[in-house]
């Protein structure tokens, strides 16, 4: 795999279909698209069914490492294996932030012969979704802050009290915390704010969980904004900017259509992160993946312990959707790194290192498991790997009762994918999974927060800080107690503390403060240290990224 070439590298030597003749493999005619060029386009809404029929497969993950275990690959990888074995399958995914895509992380459109295309396009500014959350989250804040300053429209608001931030698509520690109106009152009222990346707006999760237009209209108006000075509760309905945001989301509601590079259609909508927010698509893209096709495979990001977790109770807890299939991707060097392994120590092979590091991909199988589902382990093939490693892996799974496939799509396509594609079919026809939420709508926020720290993290208890618990009290006086959970935590590790890797034991989690999404209908725990605004690394992939005079992109991944 030397000279094995780059992801960029790939998606460029594509041959692209044009966009009408993959909508024509499901049946989508070519006055029904709303083209962005030859190949990306906008479906209309109409396309979803309110109960569609196709089979929902989720692909998440064992806790991710920095050398990235290759969840989306495998999510376009059995895609198309499921299209190579004769069924009808989509994927539908999400939309990559910039943030990752110049920071740290990079793309989130496959790799190696495991890509969505036009690659370039779906990375940078692709149909302007993230433009649109961010302008109307942005217009609330600017309504928000002129209603301060204007005595004939006051609301009263209190300035302390005001909950809502502005966004931004890009990394940038420096605006976690920001003091804005500086410099007189012709510039505002002088006031603490903060930035959080744009994946992290609840304009982006309602936008997510939105059924259609009118329920986009009703979640904005729930976002709650802060408090009177004589404690009276403000919400953007109030504010009466509710039309003007949705105008600016009329198009961003609208799911989009591309290609993999066998020519299967994807269709990505939304980009959340699941480490501070939901982490999963938009309700209306897998609807209309299900609508349109037998098989949608979509995923949640990071490990299952996110988002499945935001998956089963926030995405599935609001739609009534209902997954029929759950595959974890692992990986060997990740398992290995687990077991406290160096990087430099990876890539030798090392069979107890394999046994001792399995107790994390161990504890996602429970956890997915404790939701009446048996899941399927992926595993995603690296040169370094040895047999005697897969075959060790394989072995500790059937322990779980759960096969472990190995999947070399990155290199082979659709065919390294086949025997992970027929195996989720015979799990789907088999019958024998029952979703079901650890925890109800009617439990107490404090009860629903316990269960997902002990039950999915293994945590032994839960502490709250003297300020959550403050903002709880204000929580369960609004009425928001029957809204879901929507932790935000390192993704690291199982604990709030991203060094205790593996299956921690005997730690507790605290919660430093909540952020209130009303009109998204969850809660979101901050624990440890976690930032809802991402700083930039120490050498960031924006320094590896280029343009030439023929305007060929080089350096993105």
């Amino acid at each position: 795999m030397k000279n094995f070439p780059t992801d960029i590298e790939i998606a460029q030597d594509a041959t692209l279909i044009h966009i009408k003749e993959i909508a024509n493999k499901i049946n989508i005619a070519a006055d029904d698209l709303e083209y962005y060029g030859k190949y990306k386009s906008k479906l209309p809404l109409y396309l979803q069914k309110e109960n569609p029929q196709g089979k929902l497969i989720l692909v998440t993950a064992m806790s991710p490492t920095k050398y990235g275990e290759g969840k989306t690959t495998m999510t376009i990888g059995l895609t198309d294996g499921l299209n190579t074995i004769g069924e009808k399958a989509i994927a539908v995914l999400r939309e990559p932030s910039l943030g990752p895509v110049f920071g740290l992380k990079g793309g989130a459109a496959g790799g190696g012969y495991a890509q969505v295309i036009p690659m370039e396009d779906i990375n940078l500014h692709f149909t302007g979704d993230f433009s649109a959350i961010e302008k109307a989250n942005n217009l609330l804040a600017a309504v928000i802050d002129n209603n301060l300053q204007n005595p004939k429209a006051s609301l009263n608001l209190d300035p302390k009290s005001i909950a809502w931030k502005r966004v931004m698509d890009m990394n940038d520690r420096s605006l976690r915390q920001i003091i804005i109106g500086v410099g007189g009152k012709a510039n505002g009222t002088m006031r603490e704010d903060g930035f959080n990346i744009t994946p992290a707006s609840e304009v982006m999760a309602i936008l997510c969980l939105s059924k259609d237009l009118e329920d986009l209209k009703n979640r904005l108006g729930n976002i709650f904004v802060g408090k009177t000075l004589e404690g009276k509760a403000i919400f953007a309905r109030d504010l009466k900017v509710v039309g003007a945001m949705a105008v600016l989301l009329k198009d961003a509601l609208k799911p989009n259509l591309v290609q993999t590079l066998e020519g299967n259609p994807a269709i990505l909508h939304g980009g959340p992160f699941a480490s501070i927010a939901q982490g999963t698509n938009s309700v209306i893209a897998t609807k209309m993946g299900l609508s349109l096709g037998d098989y949608v495979v979509t995923e949640a990001g990071f490990g299952a312990d996110l988002g499945a977790e935001k998956f089963f109770h926030i995405k599935c807890g609001q739609s009534g959707l209902k997954p029929d299939a759950v595959v974890i991707v692992a990986t060997i060097r990740a398992i290995k790194h687990h077991s406290g392994l160096s990087e430099n120590e990876l890539k030798t092979p090392n069979v107890l290192a394999v046994e001792k590091g399995f107790c994390n991909l161990e504890k996602h199988i429970e956890n997915i498991q404790k939701f009446g589902i048996n899941p399927v382990v992926c595993i995603n093939s690296f040169p370094d790997d040895s047999n005697d490693e897969y075959d060790k892996l394989k072995e500790l799974c059937l322990t779980k009762g759960v096969n472990a496939i190995l999947n070399t799509s990155f290199v082979d396509g659709g065919k390294g994918s086949v025997a992970l594609a027929q195996k989720v079919v015979d799990e789907i026809n088999n019958g024998e999974n029952h979703y079901k939420p650890l925890y109800k709508a009617s439990d107490s926020i404090e009860h629903k927060i316990k269960t997902i720290a002990t039950e999915i993290y293994g945590a032994d208890g839960v502490e709250f800080s003297t300020k959550s618990r403050t903002q709880l009290k204000m929580i369960n006086d609004l009425g928001f107690n029957d809204f879901s959970i929507c932790m935000a935590k390192t993704p690291a590790s199982f604990s709030d503390n991203e060094k205790l890797i593996g299956r921690p034991t005997n730690f507790t989690i605290t919660v430093r403060e909540f952020e209130i999404a009303s009109g998204a209908g969850f809660i979101i725990p901050l624990l440890g240290d976690v930032m809802r605004m991402p700083g930039l690394p120490s050498v960031p992939n924006a320094e590896r990224i280029d343009i030439d005079n023929n305007g060929k992109i080089s350096g993105l991944s």
